[in-house]
């Protein structure tokens, strides 16, 4: 009894000196807060804070809608809103995949600028994302995990939709909710454009077809000018508007000079540090957010009933901020660059004291006014930046962020000076009376009748476009009715030259781009596209070159490379040598069709999702407005994880990673991509291995399936040490007894630990040729790694390998496939063997097969087990 006595003592007296456990330190670092609470609309409204004379008008609210994303409105003003009921619905974010959020519609009955008639459009939809009005009772809407697009009609006009049809089938879509495609916007080139997607849509009589255009950098949200140019919104990249300088048809062009100093910075009027980023991303004054973290819902006002110091401004939400940011928007010498106006003040144009003002999407209206789409909610973020044990977990539960949801309201910018405009009746209008409305002062208008012009396709205004086209006073008119004509197919080669005349640039531009459809049939054409590149308007002439390109007109790389040196414009020079000098991949392996196919697919992948965290060149994000050195997320270029064994890299991308990596600390969170295809995988991991100066080989469809299997219990990202514990170890090469089938008296070099030195063949590749290991006991293996990044060309072009127990009987190949690289892995399911032989079945003719570096691969712990069930 006195012994146990004794124990217990000793026992407390070391918990009383030793320090507190990890769960007690974070209860201290992040002590409870008076929870944020729920405003209503009209204490909401007071919380605002705007220039002298603007001020918000609540037009829809909760009960009404309830988790608004987005809206839009159809040819007589009915407002539909997309609401993600849910989404979020706990800090967790369990059941977000039910099918049970809606689309409303909603009707200002007696124009008093509240909507007072609502009725559930679309129900039982996922997450919905995207509408599209088109003509009376259509609204295209978009979903979630799917790139299909689906017509929903209301036939009887009782404001609900009774008929559902496919009107673009694109195919599933995986991956985190937040990175995945919205917009679907119909811009004055009558393209339809969504976010991440590198294509847009193209409604035809004959039914909607896809053109392929580059990945534009858009996360949620964008929006056009009067001049047809789109700015879409990167959020994960901290990025704010991207490619906004040209037309992502031709390319995805983000120039270091497009922002103004300090534009990236933030202002916000509250702060509670529940910012994904951590306290890098904290003014610690007041813990504010002090940098882009979730920009989004990009658009350019061009309505006609606000002041006139708003007009062509691009206005896009900062939820994570509680602000809209608004931004000058000014083009000189063909360069576009972007200022915050309020900047001087250190402020925005619009902030809230309450912590749940969540300003996703803005529309011009057909009032002439700017609505704003507030989400209204405690917690903005995606669960999979609130994981257990995440900076933010703890922020979102010290003052209960998750708590505030199911709430929702749209508001309206007006001014003391103006009032709204009249409602529009356009679905009931004749085409003659559409194409008078191409006239109006409202953008909003404009696009909706050209819209519905195109979606009528009725050419008996033909006539009446031609003549607006040529001779309306409004230069914006006359770009409109170009574009009808276009749309209508009706645009001829005699009204294009006639434009390329126009004394507008704009004019002239779109000239330039309406003539890409008509070359097929007049190629003379060619001659005035590469005359207008000595365009006096340096917009123009920058159109000139990216047409050019875009057509492969003749000796059009001659051309732009006399422009890059040449001309007086320091934005056509600019352009020039971006187009002249795009980035290289690389050049030495030789894939197969399917394989070109792959890689393709995950270079799209990665210019639309991964590069706005790993950068354009895979070099890393720094953290702009951070401490030096501070990285949003790490390279990919030389990486470890790439560049290893394959596990390591589809382990992170199927479970995520989070904490530092070999001492440093990274603000972005790796998540979980698991619910996207395994081809979809393959092809992005493909692509990283092989390209940014890695030299690694492919990844199959098979080994993301294993490694699948092998984790499928996992729940949570990995940390660096974990992921590494569970990868496949290298096999120690002493003892190993090397022969092969040429040149034996040099195998040594393949295992001496010398890059440099190398087993060769010395004789052009073979069918036969083969290289065999004995080793000094049997052991498990599960993949063979040859190196011959020195003499990249020598891979084997075709391979098996086989092993035995005793060197005379030997299996049936364990392994096939193609090289593809430098480096050549080759994996398969663990299989216990003494003698491994690789044989070269391939032939190339002027090339050896060598072997600089050869590893013998043991598999996992996690391989095992999967293996044995």
């Amino acid at each position: 009894m006195v012994t146990c006595t004794r124990i217990l003592a000793a026992a407390a007296a070391v918990l009383a000196v030793s320090p507190p456990s990890p769960l007690a330190a974070e209860k201290e670092a992040f002590p409870p807060k008076p929870p944020v609470a729920a405003l209503d609309a009209k204490q909401a409204a007071e919380s605002f804070q705007l220039p002298p004379g603007y001020r918000l008008d609540l037009v829809a609210g909760e009960p009404a809608i309830k988790e608004p994303v987005v809206c839009a409105f159809d040819g007589n003003g009915r407002m539909f809103v997309a609401e993600m009921l849910t989404y979020m619905q706990d800090i967790d974010g369990k059941e977000q995949l039910v099918p049970t959020s809606r689309v409303s519609m909603h009707t200002d009955s007696d124009n008093d600028g509240t909507y007072d008639q609502h009725t559930v459009f679309a129900d039982n939809l996922l997450l919905p994302r995207m509408i599209l009005p088109l003509d009376k009772g259509q609204v295209v809407i978009g979903e979630t995990d799917t790139l299909d697009l689906f017509l929903h009609t209301d036939t009887n006009g009782d404001g609900v939709a009774d008929k559902k049809e496919p009107w673009f089938k694109g195919g599933p879509r995986g991956g985190n909710l937040e990175h995945q495609p919205s917009g679907l916007i119909w811009a004055l080139d009558n393209g339809i454009y969504t976010t991440y997607n590198a294509f847009r849509l193209r409604w035809t009589p004959a039914g909607v077809i896809k053109e392929p255009t580059v990945g534009n950098g858009g996360q949620w949200g964008l929006g056009q000018d009067d001049h047809g140019r789109v700015f879409f919104m990167n959020a994960g990249g901290e990025q704010g508007p991207v490619s906004f300088q040209v037309p992502s048809v031709y390319g995805n062009y983000n120039p270091g000079t497009q922002f103004a100093q300090g534009f990236k910075e933030v202002w916000p009027a509250v702060g509670r540090a529940d910012y994904q980023g951590g306290r890098g991303r904290v003014r610690e004054a007041d813990d504010t957010l002090n940098h882009f973290t979730a920009t989004s819902g990009a658009e350019v006002y061009r309505g006609d009933r606000l002041p006139a110091e708003l007009r062509g401004d691009l206005f896009f939400g900062e939820p994570v901020g509680r602000l809209v940011r608004r931004a000058n928007v000014e083009t000189k010498d063909g360069l576009t660059v972007l200022n915050n106006p309020h900047q001087v003040e250190k402020s925005e144009f619009l902030r809230s004291t309450d912590p749940c003002f969540r300003p996703l999407n803005m529309v011009t209206a057909p009032d002439g006014t700017l609505y704003i789409v507030d989400m209204y909610r405690g917690i903005i973020q995606e669960g999979s930046w609130v994981s257990r044990g995440s900076y933010l977990r703890n922020v979102v539960e010290q003052y209960a962020f998750d708590k505030v949801t199911d709430r929702g309201r749209i508001w309206r910018l007006m001014h003391k000076t103006t009032k709204r405009g009249p409602q529009p009746r356009m679905l009931d209008e004749t085409p003659a009376q559409l194409v008078a409305h191409l006239e109006h002062p409202n953008g909003w208008w404009r696009d909706t009748a050209q819209k519905l012009l195109v979606l009528r396709q009725d050419r008996s205004v033909v006539p009446a476009l031609a003549a607006m086209a040529g001779n309306s006073q409004n230069y914006l008119a006359r770009l409109h009715a170009l574009w009808t004509l276009e749309g209508l197919e009706a645009a001829s080669a005699d009204l294009v030259r006639e434009k390329l005349r126009d004394e507008h640039p704009q004019l002239r531009a779109a000239a330039l781009r309406v003539s890409e459809r008509l070359v097929k049939s007049d190629k003379s054409l060619l001659v005035d596209v590469q005359r207008m590149s000595t365009d006096p308007d340096p917009s123009v002439a920058i159109q000139a070159m990216f047409t050019a390109r875009h057509l492969d007109a003749p000796d059009h790389g001659k051309l732009i490379a006399t422009l890059a040196t040449s001309s007086p414009s320091a934005g056509v020079k600019t352009f020039a040598e971006l187009i002249l000098n795009p980035p290289v991949s690389n050049p030495t392996v030789q894939y197969s069709a399917a394989e070109k196919k792959l890689l393709k697919a995950g270079e799209e992948t990665y210019n639309t999702l991964c590069a706005a965290c790993h950068g354009a060149d895979a070099k890393g994000m720094a953290m702009a407005g951070a401490a030096p050195g501070a990285m949003l997320a790490p390279a990919l270029a030389g990486s470890k994880t790439i560049n290893g064994p394959r596990e390591a890299a589809i382990y992170v991308l199927l479970h995520g990673l989070t904490g530092d990596i070999d001492g440093k600390k990274y603000e972005g969170l790796m998540i979980p991509m698991a619910t996207n295809s395994d081809e979809w995988m393959a092809s992005v991991l493909s692509y990283v291995r092989t390209n940014f100066g890695n030299k690694s080989g492919l990844v199959s469809v098979q080994d993301i399936a294993r490694a699948r299997a092998s984790t499928k219990d996992r729940t949570q990202p990995w940390t660096i040490a974990e992921l590494r514990s569970a990868l496949p170890k290298t096999l120690d090469r002493k003892g190993w007894k090397l022969t092969s089938s040429h040149n034996s008296t040099k195998v040594e070099a393949a295992i001496d630990g010398k890059p440099e030195s190398r087993y060769s063949t010395d004789k052009d590749q073979t069918p036969g040729m083969w290289f065999q290991v004995e080793l000094p006991q049997e052991s498990v293996l599960s993949a063979v790694r040859l190196e011959s990044a020195a003499s990249p060309g020598d891979y084997p072009r075709g391979y098996t390998v086989e092993v035995s127990s005793d060197g005379a009987a030997w299996s049936k190949p364990i392994a096939k496939g193609t090289g593809t690289g430098a480096i050549t892995e080759i994996t398969f399911d663990p299989v216990r063997a003494k003698f491994l032989r690789i044989t070269q079945t391939g032939t190339v003719k002027g090339l050896f097969w060598s072997i600089h570096e050869l590893e013998l691969i043991a598999p996992s712990a996690l391989q095992i087990a999967t293996a044995k069930r």
